[in-house]
């Protein structure tokens, strides 16, 4: 590999590696199988340095691979029946900072995470990865239907269903807690 091709690469993973290592740990539920997935996604850029060179294609491809490789493990965890439990996702977690939240504001953070996870719990593998792709990490809805190989049309559907969704959900939850339930 020559020393230009090195450095692209190397910048390609500091400024990537945490977006696409988010997107597998919401799209998997899992962060130690997103801590693989995200080596595997850059393993199989590294094969592709064409593609590495040029920062505007690079990304929404690498957002493709990673999705793709969170299939294959899908498919790879389904046919162990291997079970995660939700103490993964507690793992997940940061640190807390110096700046952090009151016990009562740590609860509802907490909460509001669990009611977001519950949303995107509904959704199709498809639809979340869509909508993560769009809302979390900001890639335009056409580089989205490029790297699901889906029409223009049919991704801005699906998002507006997974917004839908979570809508539904939000409130659900609210009404939820005005009666007392929460």
């Amino acid at each position: 590999m020559e020393a230009q091709d090195r450095e692209a690469f190397t910048f390609l993973y500091e400024k990537q590696a945490p977006r696409i290592h988010r997107f597998l740990r919401d799209l998997l539920g899992d962060a130690a199988l997103a801590n693989d997935a995200t080596q595997e996604t850059f393993v199989r850029a590294y094969g592709h340095m064409e593609i590495v060179r040029e920062p505007e294609r690079a990304v929404p491809w690498l957002f493709g691979v990673a999705r793709n490789v969170s299939l294959e493990l899908r498919k790879a965890r389904a046919r162990r029946c291997r079970v995660f439990s939700d103490d993964d996702a507690e793992e997940a977690m940061p640190a807390p900072t110096s700046h952090s939240p009151t016990p009562e504001g740590e609860l509802l953070g907490r909460e509001a995470l669990s009611v977001v996870d519950a949303a995107l719990a509904k959704l199709s593998l498809d639809r979340r990865a869509m909508l993560l792709m769009s809302l979390d990490h900001g890639l335009e809805y056409a580089d989205i239907a490029q790297l699901m190989g889906f029409s223009l049309a049919k991704v801005k559907v699906e998002i507006f269903r997974a917004r839908e969704v979570l809508r539904e959900t939000f409130a659900a939850y609210e009404r939820e807690a005005e009666r007392g339930g929460r």
